[in-house]
């Protein structure tokens, strides 16, 4: 019960965190085209062109996306550019 919650919890967080503009920064921070996005996501090329247009796509479409980045060290923040893992500190407290 309360993995399923994590998991929807975790979902709600993708799909209202990650936005269109997160996609195309992420993309080349990476050094990836779209063709390459959406071989490692398994979303079309299409799809991808329109979400970072700005238009609506199905929530599995923008989770792909979300979960595919997040795969190769990024996280995304409201009004941020992504940020990858290697570049977060967390501070001293919590590391004890």
């Amino acid at each position: 019960m309360a993995s399923l919650a994590m998991k929807i919890t975790l979902e709600r967080i993708a799909l209202y965190q990650f936005t269109p503009q997160h996609c195309s920064q992420a993309r080349d921070m990476l050094g990836w085209d779209m063709d390459q996005l959406s071989r490692e996501s398994a979303v079309s090329v299409q799809a991808i062109q329109r979400f970072e247009a700005g238009y609506e796509v199905r929530d599995v479409t923008r989770l792909a996306l979300a979960f595919c980045l997040e795969a190769q060290g990024l996280v995304f923040f409201p009004g941020f550019t992504p940020v990858s893992y290697t570049h977060l500190t967390l501070p001293t407290i919590l590391l004890v």
